[in-house]
């Protein structure tokens, strides 16, 4: 069934692009995070997509991706047609992907309502979703806002963005004070419970003309590049723009972005510590996914694709075994590992 307003059509755009390089040795360029099953039992994708249907319906889901994973992606969503996939010819960040998804949505179907999630969250219910998406459509669509779903925080996490509210706008909706990008351990001790900073969840709602409005005002690094788009030139597009985040790029900058209060429960699947949240732990709270064993060992990670692992004794690990590769750190070092491989890269060297 389709979630649609009588008056307005809403599209969903699910990017699907990077690596998930805080997932080696497991997630690599030919099978990214997003089609490993890091939330459940289904690669992360399919629940994204399934998530995006039931808010739109199936033929109004967009799939951003590079242009290697179309196959991986078919294959693991027969359902989704081939003319849905907007594949990007180099990754250029959220910015620009979202300015091009804007650009096509609004040609083909004028006034149209853009959702954007991402293909590597985990949410929770799914009416809850629902809800907090009706509410931010009603204000991009009431008020021409850009519109962020922001996640209450739960505990001090450095890894994730944070959003000040401003003033109340309506039940659950604020105007959007400041955006701050992973702050220092003390500064998310501070805004975890402060009541006046929600979790950035990277879900947003406007209208697609109203974005290119904004990249027009806001956002030169993009703006000098949409006659490439108006004259049907996407990959000189993507050649032209700088690497950007819309969070940067123009929620930072803009005067009329509001924040809706999440009315569900949010992870966003950042490293391997994410899975003693999305994934059933034992009793010791070790989570263990494939031929493995934990023996007076607790709060460890183990995913072992390739062999056994046993585990004895210690706690606090992260175990990954991949094809020929073999990761063992700790659970407070994991989020880190980007720094790792940059290090594995320059021995290579």
């Amino acid at each position: 069934m389709s979630h649609v307003s009588p008056d307005r059509l809403r599209i969903a755009v699910v990017l699907a692009g990077g690596i998930g390089s805080r997932f080696w040795p497991v997630s690599t360029p030919e099978r990214p995070k997003q089609l490993l099953p890091l939330g459940g039992p289904r690669p992360l994708i399919a629940d994204a997509v399934e998530r995006a249907t039931a808010l739109v319906g199936a033929d109004n889901v967009r799939i951003v991706a590079g242009q290697e994973l179309l196959t991986p992606f078919r294959q693991v969503l027969p359902e989704v047609s081939e003319q849905q996939f907007m594949l990007e010819t180099v990754a250029r960040s959220t910015g620009p992907a979202l300015t091009w998804a804007a650009w096509e949505i609004e040609r083909d179907n004028p006034g149209a309502t853009m959702i954007s999630l991402h293909a590597d969250h985990v949410i929770a219910p799914l009416d809850g979703l629902r809800e907090t998406v009706g509410r931010a459509a009603r204000a991009a669509e009431e008020r021409c806002a850009l519109v962020c779903i922001g996640a209450e925080p739960d505990r001090p996490e450095t890894g994730y963005g944070y959003i000040e509210l401003g003033e109340p706008r309506e039940d659950l909706v604020w105007t959007a004070r400041r955006f701050e990008e992973k702050p220092a351990l003390e500064t998310a001790r501070r805004y975890c419970g402060s009541g006046r900073h929600l979790w950035n969840t990277g879900i947003f709602v406007w209208r697609a003309a109203d974005l290119l409005t904004a990249i027009g005002r806001w956002t030169p690094e993009i703006q000098g590049a949409l006659p490439r788009l108006e004259a049907g030139d996407v990959p000189a597009f993507f050649a032209e723009v700088e690497s950007l985040s819309i969070d940067v790029g123009v929620l930072e900058r803009a005067d009329c972005v509001e924040v809706v209060r999440a009315t569900f429960a949010w992870d966003d699947v950042g490293s391997w510590n994410a899975l003693s949240r999305t994934r059933e732990a034992d009793t010791a709270g070790n989570v263990l996914i494939g031929d493995t064993n934990a023996v007076e060992s607790s709060g460890n990670v183990v995913w072992a694709e390739d062999g056994r692992v046993v585990l004895f004794g210690v706690e606090g690990l992260v175990v990954v075994c991949s094809g020929q590769r073999t990761l063992v750190t700790s659970r407070e070092a994991a989020p880190d590992l980007k720094r790792l491989l940059e290090r594995l890269r320059i021995g290579e060297d």
